[in-house]
């Protein structure tokens, strides 16, 4: 058995303020004896208009959370950073960059996923209308990390709201889906939890979701309520509380191994075509 930690985290624009919260809550994860912490959407900037300044020092951040997980020796699934190149290393053309989740272990870089499904849509909240096309490009490639505790299939947020993406993932050979997120308090209390579990029993993966909680400036409100859920869709642990808050849940490759071999979702599943 396997224990992970899940932050949640409320970021500001101060990048190095937010750096001391990360690293306190490595910390924490490492004191419960974790092997692997998953940071939020925007955890180390959370800024609107500041993704370009951001993602201009995204090697310089990139190699700081290296640097963290070689001196603590954990794996850190490092939520999302803006990125302003393709894995392919073009730069992302029109001013927008990526949206960029890494999967770090004590020793390198191991995964790269770039968030495909981006969120245009509208909320009725402060802010109203959200249209990430607008800054970001939408990645392509999916992302699974091979890790001694098991597979890690990367995704981001507004990803969760699809079933075929977490799908993928499994048959790419996930045991493990990872959801850095920053859903809005209106959205994230309908649908968070629910999302949580609904990926989790659709794929038969531990589903660890990051979450942003509180404000950031006036306007952006975020949901929080960091969750786990297993490979059943039950739920491990979640968030109540406001702020940086952590949760270390157990993980157990036998055990999910005897619940997909006892429902073979993936056997019986049919391509249906209308």
């Amino acid at each position: 058995m396997t224990l992970l930690s899940v932050a949640q985290m409320n970021s500001q624009n101060d990048i190095e303020a937010n750096f001391n919260v990360i690293e306190s809550l490595i910390q924490q994860s490492k004191a419960n004896g974790a092997s692997c912490i998953v940071f939020p959407e925007n955890f180390v900037c959370f800024a609107a208009g500041k993704q370009r300044e951001t993602a201009a020092r995204f090697d310089e951040l990139k190699q700081r959370l290296e640097n963290l997980a070689h001196q603590y020796q954990i794996w850190i699934v490092a939520g999302t950073l803006p990125c302003p190149y393709r894995p392919d290393g073009t730069i992302v053309p029109d001013g927008r960059v990526r949206t960029t989740s890494l999967c770090i272990s004590p020793e390198r870089t191991e995964a790269r996923y770039d968030k495909i499904h981006l969120f245009d849509v509208q909320v009725a909240d402060g802010v109203g209308g959200y249209q990430e096309s607008k800054n970001f490009e939408p990645g392509t490639d999916l992302a699974v990390a091979k890790t001694p505790f098991g597979n890690i299939g990367l995704m981001v947020c507004y990803d969760l709201r699809f079933p075929e993406l977490a799908l993928s993932l499994r048959n790419l050979g996930a045991n493990i889906l990872t959801a850095p997120a920053a859903f809005t308090y209106l959205t994230g209390q309908m649908h968070w939890q629910l999302l949580l579990q609904a990926r989790a029993m659709d794929s038969q993966c531990q589903i660890l979701g990051a979450a942003q909680q509180g404000w950031h400036g006036e306007k952006r409100q975020t949901w929080g309520h960091a969750g786990a859920t297993n490979s059943r869709g039950q739920v491990l642990d979640l968030v109540h509380a406001e702020g940086a808050q952590l949760i270390t849940v157990p993980f157990d490759l036998e055990e999910q191994a005897k619940i997909r071999e006892s429902m073979p979702l993936m056997q019986h599943r049919k391509l249906i075509q209308f």
